[in-house]
């Protein structure tokens, strides 16, 4: 059967973005979405992230796209924000990126979970699971691969995640790799909530510095990471920002912005 672990009996108010639903929830709902999805015996719920970047890799990639229709895709960075209050007249209630929506959310459900990870370098992955543990010791964090394993060995890898039994997956191996991988590979039997969190471990972990409170509440956190490293962050800010913005007034100028009702299931997946 098809089933969303929250939104099959409920329905979620979400926004067109370039024709992408986005949900339209502030910070204590979007907890109590995931917190829900993860409570549930059977049934999964991947959540993904739209930022600028990931808009313009799907306004290229078909295939990337179709797959982000089948998860539940939250808004990241003022971008999204941007085009929000274009289409629709409002921002988004909340900034739901997830760099902090995950250690967030994780601080917000009380009961024990075990947390699987996939992603990022070796060490990394180490380190983000031990400062994860310090975060939120009442949960239990599995570092079960790096992110740069043969693909071919992917059934190997989940029979990890299934053999500690997770409640929770994050995936970490940068959009729209990790979408895909997901969409392709995991399922209800691995994790009841799946998330694709980009960079995550690598904040966590403190590999990268993160940008200043005050350039996060100005959403200027792009100009930080440009600063700190431009000769990899100068394409997709330099160039993409300017390009999102684009795709978002052509797609204004087309008329072709409008708002669900929040009716559809979200993030349905076959179990």
């Amino acid at each position: 059967m098809t089933r969303s672990a929250v939104a099959a009996n409920a329905s979620v108010s979400q926004r067109m973005i370039l024709d992408m639903p986005v949900v339209d929830l502030g910070w204590a709902n979007a907890f109590a979405f995931a917190s829900e999805a993860v409570s549930h015996g059977n049934g999964q719920v991947s959540l993904a992230f739209l930022n600028a970047n990931n808009a313009n890799l799907m306004m290229k990639d078909a295939e990337y796209r179709d797959v982000l229709r089948r998860q539940v895709v939250f808004p990241d960075g003022h971008g999204v924000d941007i085009a929000s209050y274009l289409f629709h007249g409002s921002m988004f209630p909340a900034n739901l990126n997830g760099t902090d929506f995950v250690p967030a959310l994780l601080t917000y459900i009380e009961r024990p979970m075990r947390v699987a990870m996939i992603g990022a370098r070796s060490d990394v992955l180490a380190r983000a699971a031990e400062n994860f543990r310090r975060h939120a010791p009442w949960h239990e964090f599995l570092p079960i691969s790096d992110g740069f394993f043969d693909r071919s060995r992917s059934r190997d890898v989940l029979a990890e995640v299934r053999a500690c039994n997770a409640d929770i997956l994050l995936v970490a191996m940068g959009s729209p790799m990790q979408e895909k991988w997901v969409d392709a590979h995991v399922g209800p039997q691995d994790a009841r909530l799946v998330i694709t969190v980009g960079a995550l471990f690598d904040f966590v972990a403190q590999a990268f510095p993160r940008a200043p409170k005050l350039l996060r509440r100005l959403r200027l956190e792009w100009l930080y990471r440009l600063a700190i490293e431009p000769k990899r962050m100068w394409r997709r800010y330099i160039l993409g920002n300017p390009l999102f913005l684009l795709h978002v007034f052509l797609h204004k100028l087309t008329g072709r912005a409008r708002r669900s009702d929040g009716n559809e299931s979200l993030g349905a997946r076959k179990c």
